[in-house]
């Protein structure tokens, strides 16, 4: 049995190890999207940056969460107030070991708590069978951004759950 997954915010310490886990996760965790091309994967990194994660850290109008199992960072999710996930990263060592529908979990919270009603996405194809799993459903039709496949994707959030 797997130890339990603590979720907790992220803070501006945390911007060095969110970095790493992004990173890994789009190399390794993601390659069905990015087919291993080297300009991809780069181009994907790059606009998730230590830079970049610092400025979110740092903006009231983003949350950072990170899971934590066994003591270690597994995994990291992004919420903004206006109800968009804008990450969920996971090690991939550490997939499908419940740190990724914690992560969700908790941004859905932090969402309701800020009067949203719903959580909107955009989901590659390494993510769609997990979010689909958590009830996000299809929005919009897929499209090409950044040289890889996206899927918009909504989940209605009751504000009583």
């Amino acid at each position: 049995m797997d130890a339990p997954i603590y979720i907790c915010p992220a803070s501006a310490a945390d911007a060095g190890i969110i970095s790493r886990i992004v990173e890994r996760s789009i190399r390794v965790g993601c390659a069905l999207d990015h087919r291993n091309d080297p300009l991809l994967v780069e181009a994907w990194i790059r606009q998730q940056s230590q830079e970049h994660i610092s400025a979110w850290l740092a903006d009231p109008q983003h949350y950072l969460n990170i899971a934590l199992l066994q003591d270690k960072p597994v995994g990291v999710g992004m919420a903004t107030v206006d109800g968009d996930v804008t990450l969920c990263h996971v090690q991939p060592e550490w997939f499908r070991r419940g740190a990724g529908r914690a992560l969700m979990a908790d941004l859905e919270g932090w969402l309701r708590t800020r009067g949203s009603d719903r959580s909107m996405l955009r989901s590659t194809r390494t993510g769609e069978a997990f979010y689909r799993r958590l009830g996000y459903r299809e929005s919009a039709p897929p499209f090409i951004r950044h040289g890889m496949r996206s899927l918009p994707m909504h989940k209605s959030l009751p504000l009583s759950a």
